[in-house]
């Protein structure tokens, strides 16, 4: 059977791909080992979420005296049906997938498939059986997984990845998080949140290491004040799974020391899936663990291309799915625009929450900027005061001599809604002075990015 395009992986750039390609007259097929939608919509971006909503609607339950509510009784939460709850949201958003995928008379195919060195795909069906398929044009979005330490080897019981603390039926008494990327800070926020006593360790002075250090700081400040315990510069030396708990070693500010949990979960970043799928006999040149690709992601073997996690840039599902789109509309011959890297939107959703585009304060300055900076503080914010979440901030960083915004970093409840703002502000051009004639709404959490850029100039109304 023939294809034009035929898609490896169903995630966030996969699928799209597929939906992509269809609407623009190609014949389609997307292959897929495991669940449609990938590790995104069934373990990852949309469960996680999932699983944050219980743990802040268990917040409100338990402060529900500070909003004038009485609640008889002790509220505990209940691991099975938070886990349950979470585990339905996947699966009816994988069921979207599949209505996208028939509505768009794509051909999805369940196995596993691996490039042939003439260009052909070879899968071997969940029955076991061997169909080979060729296509003009064929995309690999293989994705991620959690990445493995050798000091410390997950054994998805005492040691585990993102997959198994999606799905743990019972709540650890502790537990020790390693890594405080989003993956990590959310997972520690949610555990802690609902009981678990946490600890939290980063090799970085920071957590949450790629945003500006005030957003850092504040986020360990909320962390802290919620009873988890945060160690920073620290790495893990060993982990003893032999007894009944698991005995963490570690190295920090302070020296060694040594952590007793019930279970470590490694959230160190990610591995590519590029393994055992062909890319060697195809021919397909990779460098660190990535597939090379140029603007439009073509590799170097004529009609093969990748995108998302598989290839450099963020490994984010927001660029997979912006990836695919570029990628199908330049084999269709469309004038399409190359990705600006520079302008992708970061959020981590912790309470508070996190969001960031663009420079931080530190490195537009050693970029050599002259800046502007202005901040605005959330308990200045009428609509966050109502709500009972006054902490957080929201930080414009801005060219003194264009007036361009080189960066926006926020902090606090809804600001991941919030960013895109600031990044449709960069990509179209606006200056930061212009932002401030836009009205915003007023009582919200928005007017924030207004009152920030206002500070910036020194017009703070209510700064």
């Amino acid at each position: 059977m023939e294809f034009d395009v035929m898609i490896i992986g169903s995630g966030p750039g996969g699928y799209v791909a597929a939906v992509r390609s269809s609407q623009l007259g190609f014949s389609t097929a997307i292959v897929e080992r495991e669940n449609l939608g990938g590790i995104c919509l069934n373990w990852g971006c949309i469960p996680t979420k999932a699983l944050l909503k219980s743990a802040q609607v268990f917040n409100y339950m338990k402060h529900s005296a500070d909003y004038g509510i009485r609640l008889e009784g002790a509220v505990e939460p209940d691991m099975n049906a938070i886990v349950d709850r979470s585990r339905t949201v996947a699966a009816n958003m994988g069921k979207g997938v599949q209505y996208l995928m028939q509505k768009n008379n794509v051909t999805v195919i369940e196995g596993e498939a691996r490039l042939n060195s003439d260009k052909s795909v070879a899968v071997v069906l969940k029955d076991g059986t061997e169909h080979v398929y060729n296509a003009k044009h064929i995309i690999l979005a293989t994705g991620a997984r959690s990445r493995n330490l050798p000091n410390m080897p997950q054994d998805g019981k005492k040691i585990i990845g993102y997959r198994q603390a999606m799905t743990l039926r019972e709540r650890p008494e502790s537990m020790v998080v390693v890594g405080s990327g989003a993956i990590g800070s959310e997972f520690a926020h949610f555990y802690q949140s609902i009981g678990t006593k946490v600890t939290l360790v980063e090799y970085m002075p920071n957590i949450v290491p790629n945003e500006d250090e005030e957003v850092s700081s504040t986020l360990q400040r909320c962390f802290k004040k919620n009873g988890m315990k945060v160690l920073t510069s620290t790495s893990v030396e060993s982990v003893d799974t032999t007894a009944d708990k698991c005995v963490v070693k570690l190295n920090g500010k302070k020296g060694e020391q040594t952590i007793e949990c019930d279970v470590v979960l490694s959230a160190v970043g990610v591995s590519t899936n590029i393994e055992n799928i062909g890319l060697e006999e195809a021919g397909v040149a990779m460098e660190k663990g990535k597939v090379v690709v140029d603007d439009f992601y073509r590799t170097n073997v004529e009609g093969i291309y990748a995108i998302g996690d598989i290839v450099h840039g963020p490994a984010l599902a927001h660029v997979a799915s912006r990836e695919a789109i570029v990628c199908v509309e330049a084999i269709k011959g469309m004038a399409v625009e190359k990705i600006d890297y520079s302008n992708i939107p970061g959020c981590t959703y912790t309470t508070p929450e996190v969001a960031s585009v663009g420079l931080t304060q530190a490195k537009a300055e050693a970029a050599g900027f002259q800046v502007r900076v202005g901040k605005f503080m959330y308990m200045a914010s009428g609509k966050a005061a109502a709500s009972g979440n006054r902490d957080g901030f929201v930080k414009v960083v801005i060219d003194k001599d264009t007036d361009r915004i080189l960066g926006c970093h926020m902090i606090g409840d809804n600001v991941t809604e919030m960013i895109e703002e600031m990044v449709l502000a960069r990509q179209s051009g606006i200056k930061a002075c212009e932002l401030v004639e836009a009205v915003h709404p007023h009582p919200t959490m928005s007017e924030a990015v207004m009152e920030a850029v206002e500070a910036a100039y020194g017009k703070a109304i209510h700064g």
